[in-house]
């Protein structure tokens, strides 16, 4: 999964939890767009 290269968020892992208790595994992804930014000068495409 990307990664941001402004702050380095990345994927999170956890668990969805019920009323009863149970758990079951899941990820939350973070909002990664790519972007065109001027990087040292140049064009370049980010991950933001």
């Amino acid at each position: 999964m990307a990664k941001c290269c402004v702050c380095g968020k990345g994927v999170t892992f956890g668990q969805n939890v019920s009323h009863s208790n149970r758990k079951t595994n899941r990820t939350w992804k973070p909002n990664i767009r790519k972007v065109k930014a001027v990087v040292d000068g140049t064009h370049c495409t980010v991950s933001v």
